[in-house]
């Protein structure tokens, strides 16, 4: 069977190979440019990153719905979560030796600021759909690593309305990312 615009998705779902190779040669170019965008001070992780976007793509075809958006969309979401992935997974080796004791070239501290600031963009997008208040109990308990005790006492929240809070918050972003992705 001849894999076309009409029909590779519903062969991906049925696992054929020429599917995968058809998005690779179709969609692959626009996904290197999301990976290039955010991994280009790491050009030796992008080919990495890229064999994880397809496979991702093979993966979690099912999760892809037609009537909440195009292929192109959703595979762009797919690739651009990805390379936050790589990003995270470059800052946590870099992160495992203390940066006070590195001595960094100016060109290093330079990169590490810009991956930082694209986290902490990225991190502000997905609490974006959050309440100011709800926001700075997440950054307390997930980013500053606070006890929920201890975020909710600074904030003037019991400890159950903290635990409240943090499942319908992350309903909240579960819902944001899947309309983002699909």
């Amino acid at each position: 069977m001849k894999v076309n615009e009409q029909n590779f998705i519903s062969l991906l779902r049925r696992r054929k190979e020429e599917a995968i190779l058809y998005v690779i040669e179709t969609y692959g170019a626009l996904l290197q440019s999301i990976v290039h965008k955010r991994l280009s001070a790491f050009p030796d992780r992008a080919e990495e990153c890229m064999n994880d976007i397809f496979l991702g793509i093979w993966q979690n075809i099912d999760r892809f719905d037609e009537k909440k958006g195009s292929f192109t969309n959703w595979a762009c979401g797919v690739a651009r979560f990805e390379a936050i992935d790589t990003l995270r997974k470059i800052q946590r080796e870099k992160a495992s030796v203390p940066l006070d004791d590195i001595e960094l070239p100016q060109e290093d501290r330079e990169l590490l600021h810009i991956i930082e600031q694209e986290l902490s963009e990225e991190t502000e997008a997905i609490l974006g759909c959050l309440s100011s208040k709800d926001r700075e109990l997440f950054q307390r308990i997930y980013m500053d690593e606070e006890t929920p005790e201890t975020a909710g006492a600074a904030l003037g929240i019991t400890k159950d309305n903290v635990y409240v809070r943090l499942f319908r918050g992350k309903r909240k972003i579960r819902r944001q990312l899947n309309g983002n992705i699909k």
